[in-house]
């Protein structure tokens, strides 16, 4: 049975968070992305920082989260990029299946 979740990233661009999502995506390592501003408030070398910074919520089977933590990794240009996988508790069925439908196997059909 699988485990559906939403993993969180977040990065400095917008173009690049666009990137990182079309990518994910288009590999089906994950359903859907949104992306939206947020501002960050975080330590960082021992000072805090205040950045304005773009958050993919990402929703995937979580059977995926290592490969697609591997590819968010190659792709983001953070030395430490935030790549946090939370469980989804519950989901309309319908949303689900189409989560399954799309994430996996590359060779499946929409």
């Amino acid at each position: 049975m699988a485990q559906y979740g939403v993993v969180l990233v977040t990065i400095d661009d917008e173009e690049r968070g666009q990137a990182i999502a079309a990518e994910i995506v288009e590999t089906r390592l994950a359903a859907c992305v949104n992306l939206f501003p947020i501002q960050s408030i975080y330590r960082w070398q021992g000072e805090v920082q205040c950045d304005r910074e773009w958050q993919l919520v990402i929703k995937t089977d979580l059977a995926q989260y290592p490969a697609l933590a591997a590819k968010i990794q190659s792709l983001h240009p953070y030395d430490l990029p935030e790549i946090i996988a939370l469980p989804i508790a519950l989901g309309s069925d319908a949303y689900l299946a189409w989560i399954s439908a799309q994430v996996g196997d590359i060779t499946a059909r929409d």
